[in-house]
């Protein structure tokens, strides 16, 4: 499935952001023999990744952790060729995928959009998923640099296209594979990270929540893709990876609503004009402080975050 179908280069560069990825990294390079350029932007590995980019001669640069979407943009940025393929080191190019981004280039660029969306298949509990939540997961990742960038979104960043989240995006057939092999611990754990930023981000823009909207949303979300989705086709990892999904929908709006009750206690009292001293930036901040990480990467990510972006502490 993953035999390289495309060994002609082609006039992109593969661009990938990184940190203590030397468990994954070979595969997904190997994965796109037909990038014309590799280049890493790498915030402080300590294991053989960049080893292991020289190895397939990709450009190696080190760039202190900046966020995602930041950092994406700066990776975006080094390339060479306008047409950039953003992959995650546990992402792989399928065969199917490979040939049709090869149809892409065969056709003049003015006939070309300006983004393609590649369809990403999930692996949970070690079965790839094929309906629900998982499958088909669209996801923005081939694009011209000249009319598309990464937002700067801490977490679930997405491309922009001519201004608009992921607008006048084609569709490209073949799966990217996501192989992630993340514990369920360090699986769950992200979730309580995400969900958490999610929240304040919520918070900050002005956004509300209820107690009706903590107990239907998870129930949507989980109605939406366990049956009409068909994720119960997927057995119990199909019911897990929802379920999971669903809970976190739950975290989000549970999140969001304490930190609306202790913002409104924090208020000034009308008597004495004094409230509580914290600030609601900071509200969940116990709550960021998990003992698993997904990855030793993406703690640090997080982490960094925090530290250098106040709004989102």
């Amino acid at each position: 499935m993953l035999s390289p179908a495309v060994t002609s280069p082609l006039p992109l560069s593969l661009v990938l952001i990184t940190q203590n990825a030397e468990a994954e990294l070979a595969a997904c390079l190997a994965s796109v023999p037909f990038a014309a350029e590799i280049v890493i932007v790498d915030s402080g590995s300590t294991d053989d990744t960049r080893r292991i980019a020289e190895q397939f001669g990709a450009r190696f640069i080190e760039q202190p952790w900046l966020g995602f979407g930041p950092q994406k943009n700066a990776a975006v940025a080094a390339a060479r060729y306008d047409w950039v393929l953003c992959l995650d080191a546990d992402e792989r190019i399928s065969d199917a995928l490979a040939q049709t981004i090869a149809t892409v280039f065969a056709q003049p660029e003015s006939g070309r959009a300006a983004a393609y969306a590649l369809c990403r298949r999930n692996r949970f509990f070690d079965r790839w998923l094929s309906h629900g939540e998982g499958y088909p997961d669209w996801t923005v990742r081939l694009f011209d640099r000249r009319r598309a960038r990464w937002n700067d979104d801490e977490v679930h960043e997405k491309v922009i296209v001519d201004n608009t989240n992921e607008g006048k995006a084609e569709r490209l057939s073949g799966d990217l594979l996501h192989a992630s092999a993340e514990s369920l611990d360090a699986y769950l754990a992200k979730q309580n990270r995400y969900t958490t930023v999610q929240a304040e981000r919520l918070f900050a823009a002005g956004v509300r929540t209820s107690a009706w909207q903590m107990f239907a949303s998870p129930l949507a979300r989980f109605f939406r893709f366990y049956f009409i989705k068909r994720g119960f086709l997927d057995g119990a990892a199909g019911f897990a990876h929802i379920a999971i999904g669903a809970f976190a929908s739950f975290l989000k709006h549970a999140k969001l609503y304490a930190l609306q009750k202790r913002a409104a206690e924090d208020s000034p009292s009308p008597l004495t004009g004094e409230g509580v001293s914290s600030s609601p930036a900071s509200l969940l901040q116990g709550e960021r402080e998990v003992k698993h990480c997904a990855s030793s990467q993406e703690c640090l990510h997080i982490n960094q975050s925090r530290s250098s972006d106040p709004s989102a502490s």
